[in-house]
């Protein structure tokens, strides 16, 4: 499946190719792509469940790793550097194990590399409720008091839900992203990846419990190369410390 893309840069500049987390869309990379665009050709992806790109099974991560190569070979783009977030981080540990010479080098931001099954058994069904709102705001507000964000945050935790809830038949708002991909995703994240031979930098917030050193260990073993670096906050590193996340990035990309 070719996805949908967001593009900013040079077409013919070196590439770099982000992947969002589950129940996230590709736009959440803009701000990341716009401070990129002077030195790179940064396109940022919805994959397959998410946002405008098609919501058909299956759901897996071989299928979102075809997709992702299928959507590279589309745009040229043959060896790019690589940032996944969250399941994105994991899909990435994934698509370079499979596939290192298609990854230049890759940047995982506070990725779920592997989720405890009880654990993800709860996000799983969390995620087969009805999430809807009536405004932007109630949504914001709603999902304000279950998030772990730093406070500055919220302001833009608003503006991504103003651009990802849509309005359903009934007149409610909700997000852009297929459910039954996202209970998915939390299965795949029940087991633990395999490992790449590729440099990879890890950034996680120093608040976060999704990437712990034991799991950093296990990709060090790998790896041919592994800079780790802690900043501000909790798993959305992009949101709670993007200055420190953005400099850690172009200076590893570099």
């Amino acid at each position: 499946m070719l996805l949908h893309t967001y593009e900013w840069g040079e077409p013919d500049a070196p590439p770099v190719v982000c992947l969002h987390g589950v129940t996230g869309h590709g736009g959440r990379f803009r701000a990341l792509g716009e401070r990129l665009a002077d030195r790179y050709h940064v396109v940022s992806v919805d994959l397959r469940g998410h946002g405008l790109s098609g919501w058909q099974p299956p759901w897996s991560i071989a299928t979102h790793i075809a997709d992702l190569l299928e959507t590279a070979d589309a745009l040229g783009l043959e060896r790019p550097r690589w940032i996944g977030h969250s399941y994105g981080g994991r899909i990435l540990l994934e698509l370079a194990s499979a596939h290192p010479a298609r990854v230049e080098r890759a940047v995982l931001l506070d990725p779920a590399i592997w989720i405890p099954p009880s654990a993800a058994g709860t996000y799983a069904d969390r995620e087969r409720q009805d999430h809807a709102w009536a405004t932007v705001e109630d949504a914001v507000e709603e999902r304000w008091d279950e998030a772990t964000l730093l406070p500055h945050a919220r302001v833009v935790m608003a503006a991504d839900m103003a651009e990802r809830l849509v309005p359903g038949e009934d007149g409610l708002l909700r997000p852009n992203y297929c459910q039954s991909a996202a209970v998915t995703a939390f299965s795949e994240m029940a087991e633990l990846p395999s490992f790449p031979e590729v440099p990879l930098l890890i950034v996680r917030g120093e608040r976060s419990i999704v990437t712990p050193d034991s799991l950093v260990d296990l990709c060090r073993e790998s790896a041919t190369s592994l800079e780790l670096v802690d900043v501000p906050g909790f798993h959305n590193v992009l949101w709670d410390a993007f200055e420190e996340t953005a400099s850690a990035v172009e200076q590893f990309l570099s």
